[in-house]
């Protein structure tokens, strides 16, 4: 082989390398969630203008578009970091391209399903070459595939519902998914209209009934729910009684209402 054409491959394997480990762009969503989500009680729950989101919607399926784009050979060439951020990314914007399809004629993400589809189910999402539900993104990606057992994703992924955690207004990179994982928890965790201790009892969101195996799977070292309260107490606002029974895994639990209405702005 001359030193043409190895000089030729080289810049091609080169230039492939750059496409494959080069971070996403989601700048674009980015600043849309900027423009677009409303901060509520020092960040613990948002509002969307979907009206603005309506106006930017181009934008929005441009930033589609550009997921829809990536090969799943290109996904698995990136590191966790920046994988688990584009799934989330994907779930968040493709769940408010879906409220943008009907809105504003809908009171609920549930007003986009029926009796025998639920809205999750739809095969609404493009990824991969194909078309997937944002159940198949959350469910069989996200948590199924077994690779990133976060359970704090739950607090990252959002449903368009008031009940939701907050959908946040900046997008997640490979960089800031860390520190936003423990920020969105954290504010979540410390929302006591949805997570609280009172009469010996704790009141907890659904979520914790819904996806309690989440974390009870080693993260962190933990193995029960309670383990994983207690490193949320200061949060919690755990005084010495619920810290005793939580230590002593011994406690009576019930879940807070969910409210399904729509996140927007009123």
């Amino acid at each position: 082989m001359g030193i043409r054409n190895r000089l030729a491959i080289g810049a091609l394997l080169l230039a492939l390398g750059g496409l494959v480990f080069a971070d996403f762009d989601h700048s674009q969503w980015d600043q849309l969630l900027r423009d677009n989500v409303v901060e509520l009680r020092e960040g613990r729950a948002t509002q969307v203008d979907y009206d603005g989101m309506l106006a930017s919607r181009m934008q929005l399926r441009g930033y589609l578009a550009a997921l829809a784009q990536v090969e799943k050979a290109v996904f698995e060439a990136w590191g966790y970091p920046e994988q688990l951020a584009y799934l989330i990314n994907v779930y968040n914007a493709w769940t408010v391209e879906f409220i943008l399809s009907e809105y504003p004629k809908l009171d609920s993400i549930k007003d986009l399903g029926s009796f025998f589809n639920s809205p999750w189910s739809q095969e609404i999402v493009l990824l991969f070459g194909g078309q997937v539900s944002l159940d198949d993104v959350e469910h069989e990606m996200i948590r199924g595939w077994g690779r990133y057992n976060e359970p704090r994703i739950h607090f990252a992924v959002n449903c368009a519902a008031i009940g939701c955690p907050a959908l946040g207004a900046e997008a997640f990179t490979a960089e800031n998914l860390e520190q936003l994982l423990d920020k969105n928890t954290r504010r979540f965790m410390s929302d006591s209209e949805r997570n609280y201790f009172s009469n010996g009892r704790f009141y907890l969101s659904k979520i914790f009934d819904w996806y309690e195996e989440d974390f009870e799977k080693g993260w962190k070292g933990y193995n029960t729910l309670a383990e994983f309260l207690a490193d949320y107490q200061r949060e919690l606002g755990l005084g010495s009684e619920a810290r005793d029974r939580l230590a002593s895994n011994r406690f009576s639990l019930r879940y807070t209402s969910y409210d399904w209405g729509l996140n927007k702005v009123p």
